[in-house]
């Protein structure tokens, strides 16, 4: 299962030189004054307008909505022996054991579309790479995800608006998922992460394509690098899909060069001022921001294309890069990153059931009265973790 990797206590704030969203160009009608002739009165231009940010708390909405749903189907009392907060009634969360982030079982959230790469390429069910980050595997995992998107989200939209951030989140999210269907083809994979990495990604990218209008660049750079490597860094836990992280940075990173541009301050303050006050013409775009804007495009199209022609002829890139899963598993002396699928063999005798997982070995013995597939599985996966 994915977690979520984006920091959800840490804000960045770049400061601009115009030091708020009102800019004063040269611009209005010239008027006349008692005092001096010559004397211009010049009106504010509100040339970079801040949004009211909507879409981002519409999608926290969505996220948390979802969960909800899938904790209802999951129905922890009618499919499992054990649960946890089982005054909750069907919302109820599965053992810890089983998961400990309080949330619904595996076989829930492949139920609910979570990305599960042999049914995408054999079964035709490409959008589950779309599904599976409105998916969360439990509470803990939702609200981070939640407030990182809040902090993060919000700032963004209330920069460029809901249209161009909407897509960069949408867009992000599915170049994550893309990556980790590459790589990780074992496990099942949930998680608005690859769209939180895609959002630090634009953010980025935002700040190099429109270095020259910032003032303390370099403090704003470096405060968000030290930010986004740290939270690469704790994708090298086990369970957590940095797969996913890293494709929705990546993503985000290039798009931010496409929809996050912004035209210079010489050619607003033109745009705005009387004509003739400015010899020339100033441009909209340095040539810095044009060739960046058309090389990431192109990388784009050409990465997602490749990306999904290798996924649906089935490729697995971990065979032709030896070391690439260590960028979303380092193994210690204090964990393993051993994702083999957990499976049982089961026994009946009566009302007796031995399960023995496959994975290790263990065995016990249950005394169940006409058990459900599910709850077997639930029993199955408590034994094998």
């Amino acid at each position: 299962m994915a977690t979520a990797a984006a920091a959800d206590d840490v804000q960045i704030r770049v400061h601009s030189r115009r030091g708020s969203t009102t800019i004063h160009p040269l611009s209005g009608e010239p008027t006349s004054s008692a005092e001096n002739g010559n004397a211009v009165v010049y009106r504010e231009v509100k040339h970079f307008k801040k949004w009211f940010p909507w879409l981002i708390p519409l999608f926290v909405v969505a996220n948390t909505a979802m969960f909800i749903i899938t904790m209802y189907v999951n129905d922890c009392p009618g499919n499992s022996y054990f649960c946890v907060a089982r005054f909750l009634g069907r919302l109820s969360f599965q053992p810890f054991s089983e998961n400990p982030l309080l949330g619904p079982s595996s076989a829930t959230l492949e139920k609910m579309g979570a990305l599960d790469v042999p049914k995408v390429v054999h079964q035709h069910q490409g959008w589950r790479l779309i599904t599976c980050m409105w998916l969360h595997a439990g509470v803990f995992h939702l609200l981070a995800n939640m407030l990182s998107l809040l902090v993060i989200g919000i700032r963004l939209e209330q920069e460029f608006g809901f249209v161009r951030i909407g897509l960069l989140y949408l867009i992000s999210g599915f170049g994550g998922s893309l990556l980790s269907a590459l790589f990780i083809q074992s496990n099942i994979s949930v998680g608005a992460s690859g769209a939180l990495f895609g959002l630090l990604g634009g953010m980025l990218s935002e700040l190099i394509t429109n270095w020259s209008i910032y003032a303390n660049k370099i403090a704003a750079l470096v405060t968000l690098v030290v930010i986004i490597a740290i939270n690469l860094a704790v994708g090298i836990l086990p369970h957590v899909d940095n797969f996913a992280h890293i494709g929705g940075f990546l993503s985000g990173f290039f798009l931010g060069f496409v929809f996050l541009i912004r035209p210079q301050y010489g050619w607003v303050n033109q745009r705005y001022a009387p004509p003739g006050y400015f010899d020339g013409v100033k441009p909209k775009f340095k040539a810095y921001q044009r060739v960046l804007w058309i090389v990431s495009f192109i990388i784009l199209i050409v990465g997602f294309t490749v990306g999904l022609v290798q996924l649906l002829r089935g490729v697995d890139l971990n065979d032709h890069c030896s070391w690439c899963h260590y960028l979303s598993c380092v193994p210690t002396s204090r964990w393993s990153c051993n994702t083999q699928l957990i499976s049982c063999q089961a026994v009946q005798t009566g009302n007796q059931y031995t399960l023995t997982c496959s994975n290790s070995g263990v065995s016990q013995v249950f005394t169940l009265v006409n058990p459900t597939s599910a709850q077997i599985q639930g029993l199955c996966a408590q034994l094998c973790r």
